[in-house]
């Protein structure tokens, strides 16, 4: 039961952790974004009007992996899915967090750069949380399964 509810949490988590802040500029917009402030909305947006792919790639790391893989865990959790997606599910977890090396990646290129500042937000730290979150009620539940 508490697997379920942590993993029904996850519906309301990350919608909240892709709006919020994931890294802020101090004296510089940041290049490589054109935006001061950061999250994984604003970020899709600034890159759709640059570079379509990689909008589009980020938007699979960062929105639908991990609502995928949070909606079929739940479908086996309520018994609507077999046990055989366990092994999909660990690897639309490891996707989601790609994403996560991705702005971290970009956060270290932009301080290399040396001109103002670049400081990583709570919005990075809820993202991460959400998706290592997932992963663990991921492992729960392969251990849950061979223990029935």
């Amino acid at each position: 039961m508490t697997l379920r509810l942590l993993n029904l949490s996850l519906f309301l988590l990350f919608p909240i952790a892709w709006f919020a802040p994931m890294a802020r500029a101090g004296l510089i917009k940041l290049w490589f974004f054109d935006l001061t402030e950061l999250s994984v909305i604003s970020s899709l947006g600034s890159l759709w009007e640059t570079d379509i792919f990689l909008a589009m790639l980020v938007a699979f790391f960062a929105l639908i992996a991990p609502m995928l893989k949070t909606t079929l865990l739940a479908a086996m959790h309520f018994g609507l899915l077999g046990n055989n997606m366990l092994p999909a599910l660990g690897i639309l977890g490891k996707l989601a967090m790609a994403d996560i090396f991705l702005i971290a990646l970009y956060i270290v290129l932009a301080k290399g750069v040396g001109v103002g500042v670049v400081e990583t937000a709570w919005g990075l730290y809820l993202f991460t949380f959400c998706v290592l979150l997932s992963l663990l009620i991921t492992e729960l539940t392969k251990h849950q399964i061979k223990a029935q």
